[in-house]
């Protein structure tokens, strides 16, 4: 699904370089390198502050608890992602209010979100699923109008960017209260074990997170809050230092393959390809088809056979989650969702594809149509 080798190939020599110097600097928590990426990555967002820590799930945490939320108050988002989204407003005793999605780009459905807005509601969590920008201005308009936090899940969509009527330009993560982000490998931009960030515009928020994800301390064995321990490592920063010079370039080398899939896949009736919104960027952290009419376990197991992996995102919506199984949800909650966990495959999506690969994995998943 990604060939995180061949990436680290094209880059070793300065990837290597980087993490000798972490080495020889022996400062591998913190430090200079953590320092440097942090700067790098509040100019490319254009945002104030970015905040690393250990993960995007602390980082989803984190900006939870920076908001002051007490047990029993609601947090809304969507069913339709990773169970992490939910999973920390769950940990934190929040009630979690989910709405349907959009059967064309997987994001939450706006329109019925203020439908769920109640007295207890304190957040908004829209998740730019994989790699566009939830519809953010009206998400904005409510969060303004009812006195909302927003905060948003990016960690699939670093680097897109959200086109307001107005003209103006933002990046993923960069919009809400809070911006969260993972690096897990497999993202768009991501370091060589675990990694993650949190963005914002608040001075008093920032300095709240820095505390958060420091053991609620902002000088050493001084904690004026409860926190979490959370931080990117020196090692993983370096990485990142090098990699995101080349994120732009990544990004185009994902929208060219999923310009490929779409050729091949154009017109058949059986296939429904992944639909770009009018108002963000796509940067393809998955490509995600819709199959129709199509047997989904036996195909898989063909291409598998055939040497093409899939995966599929997400199989079980998170309403339907034995995890979540003590929560009033039940089938038929979320339509949209469960219909589309049934239907849905995410085909290999990296910036090493080649046009052969495509074209074999193409020609392959029609012929099995």
């Amino acid at each position: 699904m990604v060939d995180l080798k061949n990436q680290y190939l094209k880059i070793k020599k300065e990837v290597d370089q980087k993490i000798e110097e972490v080495l020889e600097s022996s400062a591998f928590i913190k430090g200079e390198i953590v320092d440097k990426f942090q700067k790098q990555l509040e100019k490319y967002l254009d945002i104030k502050h970015v905040i690393p820590c250990g993960n995007g799930t602390d980082a989803l945490q984190a900006a939870l608890m920076a908001l002051h939320l007490q047990p029993g108050d609601e947090v809304i988002t969507t069913p339709f992602t990773f169970i992490a989204t939910a999973e920390v407003a769950m940990l934190l005793k929040l009630k979690v209010v989910f709405v349907d999605i959009e059967p064309t780009t997987f994001n939450m459905e706006v329109s019925l979100i203020e439908e769920k807005i109640t007295s207890k509601t304190k957040t908004i969590i829209p998740v730019h699923l994989f790699g566009q920008c939830c519809n953010m201005e009206p998400i904005m308009a409510l969060a303004k109008k009812y006195n909302l936090a927003v905060i948003e899940d990016a960690c699939q969509s670093i680097g897109a960017q959200y086109n307001f009527t107005d003209g103006s330009v933002k990046s993923a993560g960069t919009m809400g209260t809070i911006g969260c982000i993972s690096f897990f490998p497999s993202k768009n931009l991501g370091c060589f074990g675990d990694g993650g960030a949190l963005f914002t515009n608040d001075d008093l928020l920032a300095k709240k997170l820095k505390a958060i994800t420091n053991h609620g301390a902002l000088k050493p064995y001084h904690h004026d809050i409860v926190g979490i321990n959370s931080r990117l490592d020196s090692i993983q920063a370096a990485i990142l230092s090098v990699k995101l010079k080349y994120l732009d370039k990544y990004i185009e080398a994902r929208k060219k393959a999923a310009a490929m899939y779409q050729m091949f896949f154009a017109d058949n009736a059986k296939i429904s390809t992944p639909v770009k919104s009018l108002y963000s960027t796509h940067v393809y952290h998955q490509y995600t088809i819709k199959l129709h009419d199509t047997n989904r376990n036996k195909l898989r197991d063909i291409l598998s056979k055939k040497g093409i992996p899939s995966m599929v995102y997400y199989p079980v919506p998170l309403h339907l989650q034995k995890a979540f199984s003590s929560c009033s949800w039940k089938n038929g909650d979320f339509p949209i969702a469960e219909a589309l966990s049934n239907s849905v495959l995410s085909l290999p999506m990296h910036t090493e594809l080649t046009r052969e690969q495509i074209q074999y994995i193409c020609k392959t998943l029609l012929n099995e149509l």
